[in-house]
């Protein structure tokens, strides 16, 4: 060791301690290259020729098999860089400046602290002194080297990934139901029970275009679904479990499962705070991709397929996300509207109207985007109806062909069902059977292994038990659905199609889903008319119009008709007897109802009409009081006499309320009692009365 490097130590560096850090970048070479290892330990022994006690000389070695690109997580460096902060290394020791940081942030921070710390460096190399401007200058290119190698080392091996994954000859971990052939091509698992369960997924998706209702059946079918385990104990095994959504969102994103073999969909990513993470990258950057590149479950055009139905069902907000699943609500159109003005799409309100709730189609996309007014709201009862009695004019034609559809799908879906369950039970009873063989192998006397033995081979069987007792009540539900009298029921679908469109026990969802079988989109627009201009699914369109839906006041609003006959009736009848003929003639108000007095009463006060009392008296009827003073008698007289038709009576409400028409210039004869021979009041005029005298 040269004199000059020996004068950089001095009494104050040797008061301190001496730290020595050891690493490895990976527990392979920790295990494998373990002359580095002792290479690295044997430095103690140069801290000790410089002078430092072996007491005071420490050891760093909890970062062997960490990486040295960054400081997180590496606890060791992390105190060697707090232990030069404080001042209490005199030197730090390591082989090379790579074992201490592969990061310039992170070396230059260590070399800043040694310089403000006066603390010195020590390599394989030599002994450097970070405050001196030369020594200060080699560590920095020192640090830029190993930076340099480690992405040098990286784009080595990343190229050589890439280049052998362009070919599609790289062997990446493959999904649960493809397998690497001892050849070394992709085929399928040679589990049929895997297989199968491979194939349910894509085969129920395409039946029912929703990963949930996929996840439903599974559920509901007590179907289960395999996962191999990638890392830890049992690595390779095959586990069945429920199945989740998750999943089935897995399986159809995955391009393997189409034959395709993909490389570059997901890159690596750090992010502070946190450790590497995968970030998902769009199609249209994969690095590779090379279609019918091994056996698949699906072709590209499948593949391609769902991926158009997965995106439409992601519920969200934007051009992109168009042609939602159908979801709960009466709107036949919802997720199927287009603006006509701007071209967005529309969205569905609800409002409660006469009690039960009426879906509106309004455009939110100028007061949401430019927080102007909507570009126009219609009311969606009259297009539904429109487009209802549409799709029953296109479906009846082909109403045969979809019955017959139905009950092969039907009797499709119990043949794979009955397979699935086939197969479960077959991998039951291997379970039981291995779980025999493992009881028969072990030592009857050795109680503690026999008795968990024993126990494990009757769970296995009970568990066989009750799948076949599932089974049977499954097949024995399944031969319902396909019977003579179910069959002659679907057949009737095709001919009662529109009455059972319009049944109130089919589900609004239902509808929706049929039209999404149908329909692409309408596109509306609010003029002096609506306009419905519908594009089926295949190209073809039809262009209706129906009337604007008219304003609540408008509905409201008794017909003129109605007013009129109320006008006319007026003349002999009072407000009851006016209600009971417009019930017999069958008018109703606006909500259906049949007429009442009060009702005809509001009806009168609303249009200004003259009533019965104000029409009497119009003609000169007059009231009891005036006829009683007139007569010399008491209004009670008056009443008596109009009831035994002395007086003529015009009634305008209920029997009190009426008015008497003019007696004249009369003279009352008054009347006798009696009980056998009565003799009732008269009123002779007196024209009369003068000419009986002469």
């Amino acid at each position: 060791m040269s004199t000059d490097r020996l004068q950089k130590i001095t009494t104050d560096h040797l008061r301190r301690d001496a730290f020595l850090y050891v690493r490895q970048s990976s527990l392979r070479q920790v295990m494998e290259n373990t002359e580095s290892t002792k290479r690295q330990y044997a430095l103690r022994d140069r801290a000790i020729a410089l002078g430092w006690p072996i007491e005071r000389v420490h050891v760093i070695d909890s970062d062997l098999g960490l990486s040295g690109a960054h400081a997180q997580d590496r606890d060791g460096f992390q105190h060697l860089v707090s232990e030069v902060a404080n001042g209490h290394a005199g030197i730090v020791i390591g082989l090379e400046v790579s074992r201490l940081a592969r990061n310039n942030a992170d070396w230059h921070r260590l070399i800043e602290l040694s310089a403000l710390s006066q603390t010195l460096i020590l390599d394989e190399d030599g002994i450097y002194d970070p405050a001196h401007f030369n020594d200060r200058l080699l560590l920095g290119l020192k640090g830029a080297m190993s930076e340099a190698e480690l992405h040098v080392l990286k784009a080595r091996l990343q190229g050589g990934i890439r280049n052998k994954a362009r070919r599609g000859e790289l062997e990446i971990p493959l999904p649960i139901g493809l397998t690497y052939h001892p050849g070394g091509s992709v085929v399928l698992d040679p589990d049929a029970a895997i297989r199968a369960a491979i194939q349910l997924v894509f085969d129920t998706f395409r039946h029912t275009h929703s990963a949930t209702a996929t996840v439903k059946r599974f559920r509901r079918e007590g179907w289960l679904f395999p996962r191999r385990i990638r890392r830890g104990i049992g690595k390779g095994e095959v586990m069945w479990g429920a199945m989740e959504h998750c999943r089935v969102i897995q399986v159809l994103h995955n391009p393997r499962y189409a034959g395709a073999f993909v490389y570059g969909r997901t890159r690596g990513a750090y992010r502070p705070g946190s450790r590497h993470t995968a970030v998902t990258v769009p199609r249209e950057d994969w690095q590779v991709l090379i279609r019918d590149a091994h056996a698949g479950y699906i072709d590209w055009e499948d593949f391609e397929r769902n991926q158009m139905i997965l995106k439409q069902n992601a519920a969200g907000f934007g051009q992109s996300q168009r042609g939602s699943v159908p979801r709960e609500g009466v709107g036949l159109l919802q997720g199927r509207v287009v603006c006509g003005i701007c071209g967005a799409r529309m969205r569905v309100r609800y409002q409660e109207v006469a009690g039960r709730l009426e879906p509106y189609y309004i455009c939110t996309e100028n007061a949401v985007r430019r927080a102007g007014k909507p570009c126009q709201s219609i009311r969606g009862r009259a297009v539904d109806d429109v487009i209802s009695t549409l799709l029953l004019d296109r479906v009846a034609p082909t109403a045969i062909d979809v019955t017959l559809a139905v009950e092969e799908e039907i009797a499709g879906r119990i043949a794979q069902a009955q397979a699935q369950r086939t197969l479960q039970m077959e991998r039951a009873r291997y379970d039981a059977e291995l779980a025999r063989r493992r009881y028969l192998l072990v030592d009857p006397s050795n109680r503690l292994v026999a008795d968990t033995l024993e126990a494990d081979w009757n769970e296995r069987l009970r568990h066989l038990d009750l799948l076949q007792q599932e089974q049977d009540r499954r097949q024995q539900a399944d031969q319902k659905l396909l019977s003579t009298q179910e069959c002659a029921q679907i057949r009737q679908l095709a001919e009662d199609f529109p009455r059972i469109w319009n049944d109130n026990r089919v589900a609004p969802l239902d509808r929706k889903r049929m039209v999404a079988l149908l329909i692409d989109d309408v596109t509306l627009i609010k003029a002096e008319r609506v306009t419905l201009q519908v594009r089926f699914r295949g190209g073809q369109t039809a262009t209706l119009e129906v009337d604007k839906p008219k304003p609540i006041a408008q509905i409201r609003k008794t017909l003129p008709e109605v007013v009129a006959k109320i006008d006319a009736l007026l003349e002999t009848c009072s407000d009851r007897e006016v209600a009971a003929e417009l019930n017999a003639l069958g008018y109703m108000n606006w909500r259906g109802d049949t007429f009442t007095a009060k009702k005809v009463t509001s009806l009168r006060n609303a249009y200004h009409l003259v009533s019965r009392h104000d029409r009497l008296r119009a003609r000169g009827m007059l009231t009891a009081h005036e006829v009683a003073a007139q007569l010399n008698v008491c209004a009670t007289t008056v009443h008596d006499w109009g009831r035994v038709g002395v007086l003529q009576v015009h009634r305008y409400g209920n029997d009190r309320r009426c008015l008497y028409a003019p007696p004249g210039d009369v003279v009352v004869v008054k009347g006798q009692g009696g009980r056998y021979c009565a003799v009732p009041p008269r009123l002779i005029p007196v024209q009369s009365t003068e000419q009986g005298a002469i």
